[in-house]
């Protein structure tokens, strides 16, 4: 019998982790970006990294290309035995939803997603109280104050990002324009860098000189073009600062990796718990990055006023709108 190069992967994926199950306590399973898109997924992996570092325990992580395969990888891994599986990524949710019912012993963790039940935990983070920040020093940076946003799917998580991004510029000036665009409509778009990069070529041509990019992997296009066009952006998730120094203005940072740690560590240690966790700049799970990378980007004036603006988000003084809670962008 002939099997399909689909079943073949799924068939691969599955034994890979059932091969290794027997031996792990810990799972991880990504989302269509892939384990090293040098953004949200590899801080999740980083977060691992550092807990198998740290306590000695090892795990299992599993890449998966569609829905029916991360179904059966999370039922793969909690018949093997596995007692905390995180789903990175909220394509996830229905998955760990479903599976989480089935094996009520096994604990799940859905990040930037939610799934109910007695063992799961949804973590969630507030983007847009990080991507205000960002906002703030791409107006600071802009010469010509136009700013530009890339999204990998046009979702509420993605409008959040380009909600507080918008509400950061628009507090230093409110004649800044942002153009926004979106790489596609399927999972692919999160590691589609050449279509990324069309798109941040395109705003350029428009006069955009300061691009966000959230958008996985496709990030890297605009990066790219970014670099080839004399022109700055800003990372995401994970700290990019170091992939292009004197282009990247500062990164969004996401704490997917302290999210994982913390799960993980709290299930070594017999406290973990389930429920819904949103973390935001007063959890630490989100910020802005400011290092020897983007140094020479950042003025005096920008650390300022950034530093000047968490502190009034922290105390209460800044309300950053939340465009999932409020179905609509204020401005």
């Amino acid at each position: 019998m002939k099997l399909s190069s689909s079943l073949l992967s799924a068939l691969f994926v599955l034994f890979s982790a059932s091969a290794s199950a027997q031996q792990a306590k810990y799972a991880l399973m990504y989302d269509a970006g892939g384990k090293f898109d040098r953004s949200f997924n590899q801080s999740a992996f980083e977060g691992a990294e550092r807990f198998k570092k740290e306590t000695g325990n090892t795990y299992i992580d599993v890449q998966v290309m569609s829905n029916a395969q991360g179904e059966q990888a999370l039922r793969n891994m909690a018949r093997k035995g596995v007692d905390l599986i995180a789903a990175i990524g909220f394509t996830h949710s229905k998955q760990v939803q479903t599976v989480a019912k089935e094996f009520p012993k096994t604990k799940f963790v859905i990040v930037d997603g939610v799934a109910t039940g007695d063992n799961v935990s949804s973590i969630l983070f507030k983007e847009q109280e990080g991507s205000y920040l960002v906002g703030i020093a791409a107006a600071m940076a802009s010469k010509s104050k136009k700013l530009g946003f890339i999204g990998g799917i046009d979702i509420p998580l993605i409008r959040a990002f380009a909600c507080g991004y918008t509400q950061g510029a628009k507090a230093v000036d409110p004649k800044v324009d942002v153009a926004q665009n979106v790489v596609g409509t399927t999972a692919t778009a999160w590691n589609d860098p050449a279509k990324g990069g069309e798109l941040a070529r395109a705003q350029i041509e428009r006069g955009v000189d300061v691009i966000f990019a959230a958008a996985g992997g496709s990030g890297m296009g605009a990066f790219q073009a970014a670099k080839e066009k004399n022109k700055l952006a800003i990372g995401v998730d994970s700290n990019q600062n170091h992939l292009h120094p004197g282009v990247i203005l500062t990164s969004m940072v996401k704490r997917v990796d302290n999210a994982i740690y913390d799960s993980f560590m709290q299930m070594k240690n017999g406290t973990w718990k389930a429920g819904v966790l949103n973390l935001g700049l007063k959890e630490n799970g989100v910020d802005w990055a400011l290092d020897k990378d983007n140094r020479s980007l950042i003025t005096p004036e920008i650390e300022k006023r950034v530093n000047a603006a968490k502190q009034d988000i922290l105390s209460g003084k800044v309300k950053v709108v939340d465009y999932r809670e409020a179905s609509r962008c204020p401005l």
